[in-house]
């Protein structure tokens, strides 16, 4: 048998955690390593969190899991406090972000249909993107990478350029159910959406009577130094997915959408098994306490500042590897030369440095470390970056 019992999709390399302590990782054979991975955005409150350990551990102890046949109270509880915090009127819960993302999708597709329009059921998407591996969100996307081999797709998208507001001008026709974005991209290399794109994006919405989908699956949650990054620019969506920080680890998503764009999910249309469970909902809630929590995004708006700061400080040292930092709050991405690989460089980071970070398109190295760290971890991780720029660089120049 020469296939592995875990199906070969991923290039694992070789850390092993089977510990996680706060900002660390601790592999099998007792190493250490700085977590500014936090398996890619999802653990917002480190490894360990009492709180969350104890809501799971409590619930579990209770109950885990009845079905969406019947009452839940945790889920209506954990539904209304996000409803109370956002633009939404309503939730979906699912267990995965491509989950919420295909949620979001059929929620679109039914709201045109539902208003007597069933014609308009196209998605515009953008460049760059990723929204998922489902065949519906691979579609969404134009990388080979995603695609190769999974044709034919779902029907109904059309890609064009990111922060091209004519461009997504342009690809609008009667057709049209609305547009699907993230407003920073992640997957696609830590790139914001321009103030100028995101609000016209909606003034196009609102003109032509089309549905703003924001995939915040990533940026979302506290990440960006605002619950959703969104936020930020002014501007509210119809329909959003959600997931990764939402249960800071726990398997947790959701769809959320106004009163109108949900108009077409009545009984029947949609659901899930698991989605929803008591205790994914018992989890969501002791994270929510967290992220709501008096001073904890202003903390992480400034946490991001000085993260920023430092890396930038770092740049003119190795101008000649890294280009420029990008992203927002604690997602952040450094941009490397085209002369060094960022994937190579995660991968020295973390074998000869014991810092986790992750790559991202267009050559550039993902920050994304737990919302809770403390300078001491800024300064380990900028001073780990600095000396594995240095001896990167010269095992590049020896090769």
């Amino acid at each position: 048998m020469s296939i592995t019992p875990l199906m070969p999709v991923y290039p694992r390399c070789d850390v092993r955690p089977v510990r996680g302590e706060g900002c660390y990782l601790v592999g099998e054979r007792g190493e250490c390593y700085l977590d500014f991975a936090s398996g890619i955005a999802v653990n917002l409150l480190g490894h360990g969190h009492p709180r969350i350990v104890k809501a799971i551990a409590d619930q579990a102890a209770t109950l885990m899991h009845t079905s969406n046949l019947y009452g839940m109270p945790l889920g209506e509880k954990f539904a209304q406090r996000l409803v109370d915090a956002t633009f939404a009127d309503t939730v979906f819960f699912t267990n995965s972000g491509a989950e919420a993302v295909e949620c979001a999708i059929k929620t679109a597709r039914r709201y045109h249909y539902a208003n007597g329009a069933a014609h308009r059921h196209k998605i515009i998407s953008f460049d760059n993107a990723f929204h998922g591996r489902t065949l519906g969100t691979i579609s969404a996307t134009s990388q080979p990478k995603m695609r190769d081999g999974f044709e034919p797709l779902l029907p109904g998208f059309t890609v064009v350029p990111f922060n091209d507001l004519a461009a997504a001008s342009a690809a609008v026709d009667d057709d049209t159910a609305g547009f699907l974005l993230e407003p920073v991209q992640g997957e696609g290399g830590v790139m914001p959406a321009t103030r100028e794109f995101l609000t016209g994006l909606r003034t196009l919405c609102d003109e032509k009577g089309l549905l703003l989908i924001l995939d915040e699956v990533q940026c979302g949650y506290a990440r960006t130094g605002t619950f959703f990054a969104h936020e930020q620019y002014g501007v509210a969506p119809d329909i959003m997915a959600v997931a990764k920080g939402i249960g800071a680890g726990f398997p947790l998503g959701a769809c959320l959408a106004t009163e109108d764009a949900a108009r077409g999910m009545v009984f029947g249309t949609h659901g899930s098994t698991y989605g929803g469970n008591p205790l994914a909902m018992a989890t969501g809630l002791a994270v929510l306490d967290e992220v709501l929590a008096d001073g904890f995004l202003d903390r992480v708006k400034a946490m991001g500042a000085r993260l920023r700061s430092a890396l930038e400080q770092l740049i003119p040292n190795h101008d000649g590897m890294f280009e420029d930092v990008r992203g927002m709050g604690l997602m952040l991405g450094v941009k490397m030369k085209d002369a060094y690989d960022a994937r190579a460089f995660v991968a020295h980071l973390r074998d000869r440095h014991g810092l986790l970070t992750v790559s991202a398109g267009q050559n550039v190295v993902r920050i994304l470390p737990p919302l809770v760290i403390e300078d001491s971890h800024v300064a380990e991780c900028i001073e780990k970056i600095s000396a594995g720029a240095r001896s990167f660089a010269g095992e590049t120049a020896a090769a």
